[in-house]
Order: structure tokens, then C-alpha cells, then sequence
């Protein structure tokens, strides 16, 4: 198994998150560490980030919901009928305790990152090595 490469500050984060939120959370977090295991967590933009070819996804508790952040849009199209009825925004998906994210759907927008991080990294890769 591949070591986690976590920050104590997620876990602080964490730590600060009622006990219902916190669950949800943690299941995200899990099933992130299943889809990337070589992913890095940190915190970045004050929220539990993980990194794999740059940022992959984050999520966060608020006030009132909880946001799970996989950047851009391209899932909202790919993934609308699944997304219909969460509150969506610019590279946000918010749920709360009594409509949490299905995991297969946190599954497949994490695969659609992992290859969209990829893609975008080979490119640059790429670019860099023509003369």
C-alpha cells in the first residue's frame, strides 16, 4: 500500500468539523485516497487539497453545506443529470447532511481529474521539450 502523504493541518482542519459533517468529509477523503493513493493532501486556499499533477480536488465545510471542489466545469456537462439538485458554482458541487455526494459520482469526477491533470501536465512536458 502506497504511504498517504498527508499535513497535520488537514487533520487539524478536521478536527474543527462536527461529527456528521466531519463523516461526509472523511468519505470524500477515502475515496479520493482509493482513486489517486499517490496524491499528496495539503491545505491550500485554507481548505483540505489534494495535488496530483497540480491541484486534483478539495473540499470544505461551511456554515451551512459542505462544498466538494473538483476545479473547472467540464464534469457539470458530462455529469448534469447525476448533479441535478446540488447547488453548483464555478468548480463547486454543495451538498449537505440530509443529500451527501453518492460515492460513485465523487469516484468518477476524481477519475475525470486525474486524466484532465494528466493530459494537461503531458503538455507541458511536451511544450517544454521542443527545441
Amino acid at each position: 500500500m502506497t504511504e498517504r502523504k498527508t499535513s497535520p493541518d488537514v487533520e487539524a482542519y478536521l478536527d474543527r468539523i462536527a461529527a456528521t459533517e466531519r463523516k461526509l468529509l472523511e468519505r470524500i477523503r477515502t475515496i479520493v485516497w482509493e482513486e489517486a493513493p499517490d496524491a499528496e493532501e495539503v491545505i491550500a486556499y485554507g481548505i483540505p487539497t489534494f495535488k496530483l499533477s497540480g491541484n486534483l480536488v478539495h473540499y470544505a465545510a461551511f456554515k451551512r453545506h459542505m462544498s466538494f471542489f473538483p476545479g473547472g466545469t467540464a464534469h457539470n456537462e458530462t455529469l448534469k443529470d447525476e448533479l441535478a439538485g446540488y447547488t453548483l458554482s464555478k468548480g463547486t458541487i454543495q451538498f449537505t447532511p440530509d443529500k451527501p455526494l453518492p460515492d460513485d459520482l465523487i469516484r468518477r469526477i476524481v477519475r475525470m481529474r486525474i486524466a484532465e491533470n494528466r493530459e494537461i501536465a503531458a503538455s507541458r512536458k511536451a511544450a517544454k521539450a521542443k527545441p
